[in-house]
């Protein structure tokens, strides 16, 4: 990446998905400008940059710097099929087309100045997905990385709405994270325990009422 007055800039890739710092995301890349993005960052060992796009079509200013970890398929046609890992948040300064691919000038988002507190929060976050992965699987999270695990570490394993994911990137404080997530999969588990309870009436009596 070019560096210059504090900033950097950095290949692109506008997306309707959200990517987190430690996530691991499955994308297939078929336009013919985002193959040479993705050629390029793989031959100089670079990472890029994942911005939400809405279905409005607007770019969110803050995205997530990714980097490749493993091409799962070359096509001949020049498709590639990848896995990236999510790293750091940064700012978008600036969007402009670079020669070979969309590009921008970015900055880091600083870490938290302040310590995360709350971990009476935190804890009950963590038990909360712990919940919801066994109302889900019918058994037990494995127990590496939920105990120790920060907000984006969670999150990473739960399928969310784009606009959660992307307010948990925005926010800079980790207890507000813990918290905005801990909202979500209360709601995640209401709307799965709903689904059942329906599922249930259509099963016994032929009707789904809704009360």
């Amino acid at each position: 990446m070019a560096e210059h007055d504090g900033a950097s800039e950095l290949p692109i890739f506008e997306l309707p998905v959200v990517l987190l710092p430690s996530e691991m995301m499955p994308l297939h890349i078929f336009e013919e400008r985002y193959q040479r993005m993705i050629r390029h960052c793989l031959e100089e060992e670079e990472p890029f940059g994942v911005v939400f796009r809405d279905e409005d079509g607007s770019a969110r200013r803050i995205g997530c710097t990714a980097r490749v970890t493993e091409v799962l398929e070359r096509f001949d046609d020049g498709r590639l099929d990848i896995v990236v890992a999510g790293e750091e948040p940064f700012r978008v300064l600036e969007r402009f087309e670079a020669e070979e691919y969309p590009a921008g000038e970015v900055e880091p988002i600083a870490s938290d100045e302040e310590p995360p507190g709350d971990e009476d929060a935190a804890h009950e976050v963590r038990e909360t997905f712990a919940a919801l992965v066994e109302r889900v699987s019918g058994s037990e999270p494995d127990g590496e990385g939920i105990l120790d695990g920060d907000a984006y570490a969670i999150a990473a394993r739960v399928e969310l709405p784009p606009e959660t994911k992307q307010r948990l990137l925005e926010l800079r404080s980790e207890d507000e994270r813990m918290r905005t997530l801990g909202a979500a999969l209360e709601e995640l588990i209401e709307t799965l325990s709903r689904s059942r309870e329906i599922a249930e009436r259509a099963r016994m009596n032929g009707k789904v009422v809704f009360e």
